[in-house]
């Protein structure tokens, strides 16, 4: 075959190959959308466990669950249920209010305040684009101070509707 034949197949081939990295790349970035507090809305159910460590030489497990509602401008509410060392720490679920900030990138914090003055401040990420989150407690304070802890979490949208309809507006 002459010469003339392959160039052209092949910088047909080439060009092909070229529009269709551009167009991957143009869907990939439009997938990678920024955070904010509007990526966590809704109710999501939480897994907690960890340890807390009250003194030299103690170590308390913590294990618990908790329904946490976001509103998607900085505030949440929650009900927990957590075991700490064999023992529940209330007769039922707790209820707790807290604020929080995520920022462009998907990390984030939080505050738990308690009835009783306690509260505890969360180190977090944002994955899925806000199906999920992932916490780690940084000061867990008992309401006399602040208590070593090594805490985390990790929740998960309940349903997806609400962002669905979000989605449509």
């Amino acid at each position: 075959m002459k010469t003339w034949f392959w160039k052209r197949t092949f910088c047909k081939a080439t060009l092909a190959t070229a529009v269709a990295c551009l167009a991957l790349g143009a869907v990939s970035t439009a997938h990678a959308a920024a955070c904010s507090n509007a990526s966590l809305k809704g109710k999501y159910g939480q897994t907690i466990s960890g340890q807390i460590l009250p003194g030299p030489g103690m170590v308390a497990p913590q294990n618990g669950v908790a329904m946490t509602t976001f509103n998607g401008n900085g505030k949440f509410t929650q009900e927990d249920f957590v075991v700490i060392g064999g023992s529940p720490t209330s007769t039922g679920f707790a209820k707790e209010t807290g604020t929080y900030e995520i920022k462009a990138d998907c990390t984030g914090t939080a505050t738990i305040n308690y009835t009783d003055a306690a509260w505890i401040d969360l180190e977090l990420i944002v994955v899925n684009e806000g199906s999920e989150f992932y916490t780690v407690v940084s000061v867990l304070n008992m309401g006399g101070g602040a208590v070593p802890a090594n805490i985390g979490s990790h929740g998960v949208r309940v349903s997806n509707v609400d962002k669905r309809v979000e989605d449509l507006k």
